[in-house]
Parts: C-alpha cells; sequence; structure tokens
C-alpha cells in the first residue's frame, strides 16, 4: 500500500472520529459510572476518562502520524562491499501485534494508526472496563476501511476476551508476530507466564527527579509540581523526588508548601521531614513505588553519587529528570542513567510519543530489546537487507 493511501486513510479515520466525537463521549460515560458502581480504583477511573480535550489530542495525534514519514521502505544504510555487492539495509513492518492494555481507551485509536502507517496488523485487547468506548472508536475504524475499500483485518478489537483467550493469543507462534501488554504488574506478570510470541513490555512507571545543590528553587518545584500532578494516573508521572543536602533547606520548605496546596501526600525520610514537617513518615516500601495517585516519596541525598545510586535500585528504567544549572551534572546524570528517557531541567510527563514528536505512540517500552522508551513508527518496523550482485559467489 502506498504511502499517500495510508496517509489518505488515517486523515478520514480522524475525521470520522471527530464525527462521533459526541457517540463516544456518551459510551465513555457508561463506561465511567459502571467502573464506579464496581469500585473501581481513583487511578484506573482517571485512565478510563476521555475527555474533550483528550479525545482532541487523540485526533491531532492520528493528523500527525499521517504528516511523519513513512519508515516502511526506508533505507538506513547503503553501502557497496569491495566484491562489488550492493548492501542496503531497510525497514520492514513486523507483521501482525497483538497490544493487551487496561483502561485506556483512546489507546486504540494510537496503536491502530501506528500500526497501519508502519504497514502492520493490530489485535487491540482492552480492558473490559473500557469495552464501550473501545469498540465505538474501533468501529469508526472500521468503517473508514470498508469505505475506503482496504483490508478490514488491519484492525481487529478483542475487548470481550476472556483471560484464557489473552492467553491463547499471545502463545501463537507463527502468527502472532509481537505482543505489547501495557498495564499495571498482575497484566505483566500474566503475559510473562503464558506467552510463546516475542514481548515487549510497557511496564511500571517509578519516574525520578533529582533536584541537584545548583537547582533554582522556581525551576525544580515547578517540574516537580507538573510531573506529580498534572496527570497523576500516567506512567510518566513523577513518583519519587531526591534532594542533594546542600539544596534541601532552599527546596523543602518551598516544595513543600506547594504540595500541601495541591493536596499532594508526602512520603518523606527523617532528613526532609526535618524541613517539610506535615509530610508523612516514608517506610522502605515508599521507594521504587508507583503510586499513580497524588503521593510522592520525597528523600535528601549526599551527593550525586547517591542519588544515581538510589535510581539504580529502586528505578523501573522509565524516566529520570534532573534539576541543574551545572551542565557538568547534567551531562554526567544523563550518560549514567540507564532509564529509557533522561531529562534535563523538565518534567517526566515529556517521556511521551505525542510530546516527543511521534504523534503517539503504541507504549512506552521498558524492554532494552529492540525498542526502549516510546514506541512509534520506527520501534513497530524492523530492518532486513537487501542484497545486489553481478554474478559474484563466495570463495
Amino acid at each position: 500500500m502506498s504511502t499517500q493511501s495510508k496517509n489518505a486513510l488515517l486523515h478520514a479515520v480522524a475525521s470520522r472520529v471527530e464525527q462521533h466525537r459526541d457517540a463516544i463521549l456518551a459510551a465513555n460515560q457508561l463506561d465511567m459510572q459502571a467502573a464506579r458502581d464496581a469500585g473501581l480504583a481513583s487511578a484506573k477511573l482517571r485512565r478510563l476518562e476521555v475527555t474533550p480535550q483528550s479525545l482532541a489530542q487523540a485526533i491531532a495525534g492520528i493528523r500527525e502520524i499521517a504528516a511523519l514519514p513513512d519508515p516502511v521502505g526506508q533505507v538506513t544504510s547503503d553501502i557497496t562491499r569491495p566484491n562489488g555487492l550492493h548492501v542496503r539495509r531497510v525497514r520492514t513492518p513486523l507483521g501482525v501485534i497483538a497490544m493487551i492494555f487496561e483502561a485506556r481507551p483512546l489507546v486504540t485509536l494510537d496503536a491502530f494508526a501506528l500500526c497501519f502507517k508502519s504497514g502492520n496488523a493490530c489485535i487491540l485487547k482492552g480492558g473490559k472496563e473500557a469495552a464501550r468506548t473501545a469498540e465505538v472508536l474501533a468501529q469508526c475504524v472500521r468503517d473508514t476501511l470498508d469505505a475506503h475499500h482496504m483490508p478490514m483485518g488491519a484492525i481487529a478489537a478483542a475487548n470481550h476476551w476472556t483471560r484464557d483467550q489473552v492467553a491463547e493469543l499471545v502463545a501463537l507462534e507463527g502468527l502472532v508476530d509481537l505482543a505489547i501488554p501495557r498495564g499495571g504488574p498482575e497484566l505483566i506478570s500474566f503475559v510473562r507466564q503464558h506467552a510463546k510470541v516475542p514481548c515487549i513490555f510497557h511496564a511500571a512507571g517509578v519516574c525520578h527527579v533529582y533536584i541537584d545543590e545548583s537547582a533554582d528553587v522556581t525551576m525544580a518545584t515547578d517540574i516537580v509540581l507538573n510531573g506529580k500532578t498534572s496527570a497523576p494516573a500516567t506512567c510518566n508521572a513523577t513518583e519519587c523526588v531526591l534532594v542533594h543536602t546542600a539544596a534541601a533547606s532552599r527546596i523543602l520548605p518551598v516544595l513543600a508548601q506547594r504540595l500541601t496546596q495541591a493536596t499532594v501526600r508526602v512520603h518523606a525520610d527523617e532528613r526532609a521531614m526535618h524541613f517539610m514537617p506535615g509530610a508523612h513518615p516514608a517506610s522502605s516500601a515508599d521507594w521504587g513505588r508507583e503510586y499513580l495517585d497524588l503521593e510522592l516519596a520525597v528523600r535528601v541525598v549526599d551527593s550525586l553519587e547517591d542519588a544515581l545510586a538510589h535510581i539504580a535500585q529502586y528505578s523501573s528504567d522509565h524516566t529520570e529528570a534532573i534539576v541543574t544549572q551545572n551542565p557538568a551534572i547534567a551531562a554526567q546524570f544523563q550518560q549514567r542513567v540507564r532509564s529509557s528517557c533522561t531529562v534535563v531541567n523538565a518534567s517526566t510527563r515529556f517521556n511521551d510519543g505525542f510530546q516527543l514528536g511521534l504523534g503517539a505512540e503504541v507504549g512506552i517500552s521498558t524492554s532494552r530489546l529492540h525498542a526502549y522508551g516510546p514506541m512509534g513508527l520506527e520501534e513497530l518496523t524492523t530492518t532486513r537487507f537487501l542484497v545486489d550482485g553481478t554474478g559474484q559467489v563466495r570463495s
């Protein structure tokens, strides 16, 4: 399929979703009410909700994906060997991608658009709590494919499948080329247990902000507040703040005041408690914890080395940020932290496919093979070799 045809289809999907905006929001209200009645946790309710703003961003994401270069067929290297062989390495689709995700119904649009543009078919298994919303979104895609006489097999929605059916899906060697589970520890563990196909895991987001001794107070507190409160139920939300001891007396009282105003519950170690008297004493369980709520762990450290050691022990390899006015310290932090994204003087919330210019993402990989970080178009392809000769034989 030509790039022009794929892009035209994506623009048509975006327009159809826009036209069915009221139906999508109405379906989501039914899902939200059922989830509330079932006692779904507040963090999952936030991930389940579709707002006019989040829907508009999803539509913009589809159009941005259409505007991005098509990775399929891209030549990543082109050399001629001494024996005259012409060797090209080109991008090619992965094949059939199964996504298993919880709560977030708009993943339906992101995943389809990215898979379709990169030449892959997708099987989408969302959570039952989002089934009504996801079905309306999937129907928008199917209707658009049908109207444009394009293959209906480009998307399969399986929101009502049971756990046994999911276990069967991720065991379909030779039929499913990649499975991407995106959710909590229980889902990740379940897929690990049953998968026989390759998997890339979108696991927990235990994201840290390290405030260096040279940090500006306003910048540091703005970054922490944004990272914690702008969308606390997301995997790129800030969960732990590490503060250099030389900055603690300047930073922590101001941070404590702003966190209190934002109704954030703080779990602080003994040294941080000295400057944050309204905080709750932290226990060992607070380090490495993904709160997904208006809760935050705070710890005072003696040096960059101590901050790096804490991150190495408790990070989930998702996102780490540093706030500093010292370029050498910033460079050390970026070189030595191994997470999928390291950020200098900005919020952890920027580790996101849309924010990083990928249009959207099918997830943020915390695995290192073959993709790491937000998975956009290129990450949904692999490369293969095309070799042209003139009769060469190997001696």
